[in-house]
């Protein structure tokens, strides 16, 4: 592609962009949508950071990321309008885990894999990662069951070392559904979305509750789940490896990240300008790796806000959950708000060594329709419960 084009999508992607928020916000308006008013810009702001790196890295992924986001935008708009009244979803709670099930088994079987997980559906045109959608339906499960359920949890049915615990009936279904869920993502060596699964229920059961027994217990369990993962799965235990010390593993499993950290290094406070680094030299780097090349080009200053950004997200949802009218709604938003937050710590501690790489995507930024969309989803279920409980100022 010669220059003369490339300027062209490039301001056709930033214009196209910047005119389809617009347009949503000024639809909202028109209809007396009263949602929270701060969260489209943020995600407008992350959108449209992500859009111009992709772009600076390659044009014609940023080309796919568009249409992508296109969609994502279609969807959040028709949520925003059709499903306003978000309490006739507590009413399918099963549905949800039966279908969340199907979503991770179909990868299993007829799936690929694609950096190193059996998580992705090939339709020939676009592939589909099914566990970033199983996290929506994992939320909603679990906000309609602990509504449900919440007294019980909490008050217990029976004793274990003097400590309430609710029985097999209530706790059971919980489980379950968890317990399924992670060992078909173990299978499909998609650990670091588990992980995600995993500190999401306890952060909605804690909510929930309010027991800091089920946080211990919980730890304790993934501890051990832990150690037994790394002896028995390679690829887990060259992952903890590498983050320990990467430095035997520079030509193999531990050069990612050692690019990584050069490029945060190089950038320094102000960075080293848009499109005058060399973030290419990344593997995956418009995927799992793209706050590393936001690092190395806008510096530390600029990585710090986009952190601040989701930190503004984060801070908004947990607003919304405060202000939540019901027990469903303050769960779900709860559970949401969570899983954008551990999302982007995973991910971000991962690309600066503070915990195993987990090839999970940075939210609205990474390369990746699926996560994208997933993530619009989340968006527009977090403004249907600010709009019912009137938390816009």
């Amino acid at each position: 592609m010669n220059d003369l084009a490339t300027n062209f999508w490039v301001i056709f992607l930033i214009m196209g962009t910047v005119l389809v928020f617009i347009a949503i916000s000024i639809f909202w308006q028109f209809t007396k949508y009263q949602a929270d008013p701060y969260l489209l810009p943020i995600v407008a702001a992350l959108t449209s950071s992500g859009l111009i790196f992709i772009m600076r890295l390659q044009l014609d992924l940023a080309l796919r990321q568009f249409i992508w986001l296109l969609l994502a935008l279609l969807v959040l708009t028709l949520i925003t309008v059709l499903i306003r009244n978000y309490h006739i979803l507590a009413e399918y709670q099963y549905i949800y885990a039966l279908t969340g099930v199907i979503a991770l088994l179909l990868p299993i079987f007829w799936g690929i894999e694609l950096g190193g997980a059996r998580s992705w559906l090939d339709f020939g045109l676009f592939h589909v990662q099914t566990s970033e959608f199983v996290k929506i339906l994992l939320v909603l499960f679990l906000a309609a069951f602990l509504a449900e359920n919440k007294s019980v949890l909490t008050a217990g049915t029976r004793t274990f070392f003097s400590i309430p615990v609710p029985g097999c009936r209530e706790l059971g279904p919980l489980i379950m559904m968890l317990g399924v869920a992670l060992i078909l993502l173990v299978f499909q060596r998609d650990l670091g979305t588990a992980l995600i699964y995993f500190c999401t229920f306890l952060a909605m059961v804690y909510a929930a509750t309010a027991r800091v027994f089920y946080i211990i217990f919980g730890m304790l369990a993934f501890l051990f789940s832990s150690i037994i993962c790394y002896y028995i799965f390679n690829h887990v235990r060259a992952r903890v490896d590498v983050w320990l010390n990467p430095w035997p593993y520079f030509e193999t499993t531990g050069f990612q990240i050692i690019q990584s950290l050069f490029a945060i290094g190089s950038g320094g406070l102000t960075g080293a300008g848009l499109g005058a680094g060399s973030p290419y030299l990344i593997p995956a780097v418009h995927t799992d790796f793209i706050f590393a090349a936001i690092a190395e080009e806008m510096g530390l200053l600029g990585g710090c806000g986009i952190l601040v950004l989701f930190i503004l997200f984060i801070y908004r949802g947990i607003k919304i959950a405060l202000a939540a009218p019901d027990d469903f709604s303050a769960l779900l938003a709860t559970g949401l708000t969570a899983l954008m937050a551990l999302q982007t710590f995973i991910i971000v501690a991962g690309v600066l060594k503070l915990l195993p790489l987990t090839g999970v995507t940075l939210p609205y930024i990474s390369y990746g329709g699926s996560s994208l969309v997933a993530n619009f989803i989340l968006l527009a279920l977090l403004l249907n419960i600010s709009h019912r409980a009137g938390s816009a100022r």
